[in-house]
């Protein structure tokens, strides 16, 4: 990790005082404790609105179309952030609705893609996604490889983000303190 940098954390759960939103925080304060300037982005208690609305459609005839105040506050955040960690439940073996309609509109057309070089270019991104089933039953139907692929190169890669690993909390409802200490292993990983 690089003390001095800026770090972005992304939550995506809708309860505070769930185990997702410990691990941001505990994330947090790990990037604090490394000399990291950290930004929380709570997409519930910041209220964000994942519905697709047309000023944020991409229109592939402008990528330089000029979309809302709330996307383009959005991506500054996103932009101005070296490493970019995103805290989330796993849902449907996926993303949670906020967080994909996060990626839809804030991640978009002339922004995070569509041009020689993304703005993205450069960073570095930890998708830390909390999983109910234990790394064994995820792997045996066959969920662990496809859902980190997505994430690793259908979203980060696909933006321009070649430093972008995804790590998974397993039994997620049973984890307890080895949460925390996966949280952990991760980040020095990945840094």
């Amino acid at each position: 990790m690089t003390a001095g940098e800026h770090a972005l954390i992304v939550l995506a759960h809708p309860r505070p005082d769930s185990l997702t939103a410990q691990l941001a925080h505990h994330v947090r304060d790990r990037l604090g404790q490394a000399g990291f300037s950290v930004d929380v982005l709570d997409l519930h208690a910041e209220g964000f609105d994942p519905r697709m609305q047309p000023v944020d459609e991409p229109d592939w005839a402008d990528r330089d179309k000029v979309y809302s105040p709330e996307v383009q506050a959005h991506f500054r955040r996103l932009d101005s952030a070296g490493m970019i960690v995103v805290v989330f439940p796993v849902w449907w073996f996926g993303l949670p609705a906020v967080l994909k309609g996060w990626v839809d509109r804030v991640w978009n057309y002339g922004l995070a893609y569509g041009r020689a070089e993304s703005r993205l270019h450069g960073k570095r991104m930890l998708w830390l996604g909390l999983v109910s089933y234990t790394q064994e039953q995820f792997a045996e139907r066959g969920w662990d490889e496809p859902v980190a692929r997505l994430l690793r190169e259908g979203i980060s890669e696909f933006c321009g983000i070649t430093h972008a690993s995804a790590h998974f909390i397993y039994d997620s409802l049973n984890a307890g303190e080895a949460a925390f200490t996966s949280a952990d292993l991760a980040l020095r990983a990945f840094a």
